[in-house]
C-alpha cells in the first residue's frame, strides 16, 4: 500500500506515508498493551516516507533504551513507535483514514498477552519480536 493518510483523534496531528506499508503486526508486549490500553496492531513504513503535515501537538515519549513514542499531546492517542536502530517507524494502523488496504500478518510477544482475551485468529505467534518484511523485501 501507498499514499496513506492518518490523523490522531482530534485531528491536531496528521500525517501522510509516501511508501510501501508493512503487514499489521499485533504486539502483545507490556509496553505496548499499557501505552494503549490493549495490544497494538501496527503497521510500518521506512522513516523517509512519513511526513508529519503538522506537529506542534506531537510529543515523543523515550519508553525505552531502544525506542520512543509518539503521542498527540492534546488528545493523548498512540501513533508512532520509532526505534532507534531499525529502518522503520511503526505507525498505529488504527490512526490510518480508511481504507487502509492492509492485512494483518502475525503476533508477537504472545507470552506476555493478557489473561483476558484469547488469540484465536490463526495468523502465525511469536514470543519475542519477530519483524514483518516491507513487500517485496522477503520473509
Amino acid at each position: 500500500m501507498t499514499d496513506a493518510e492518518g490523523q490522531c483523534l482530534c485531528g491536531a496531528v496528521r500525517f501522510s506515508v509516501s511508501g510501501p506499508l508493512r503487514p499489521v503486526v499485533y504486539c502483545h508486549c507490556e509496553q505496548c498493551r499499557r501505552s494503549s490500553g490493549h495490544f497494538v496492531a501496527a503497521t510500518a513504513c521506512h522513516p523517509a516516507d512519513l511526513k508529519i503535515a503538522d506537529d506542534a501537538a506531537l510529543r515523543w515519549y523515550r519508553s525505552s533504551a531502544e525506542a520512543e513514542r509518539g503521542f498527540c499531546g492534546n488528545c493523548g492517542s498512540s501513533l508512532f513507535w520509532r526505534p532507534d536502530h531499525r529502518g522503520h517507524t511503526s505507525i498505529m494502523a488504527g490512526s490510518l483514514d480508511r481504507p487502509t488496504g492492509l492485512t494483518a500478518k502475525q503476533h508477537i510477544f504472545v507470552n506476555m498477552s493478557s489473561d483476558y482475551y484469547e488469540i484465536s485468529d490463526g495468523l502465525p505467534r511469536y514470543d519475542e519480536d519477530h519483524p514483518a518484511s516491507f513487500p517485496g523485501e522477503g520473509e
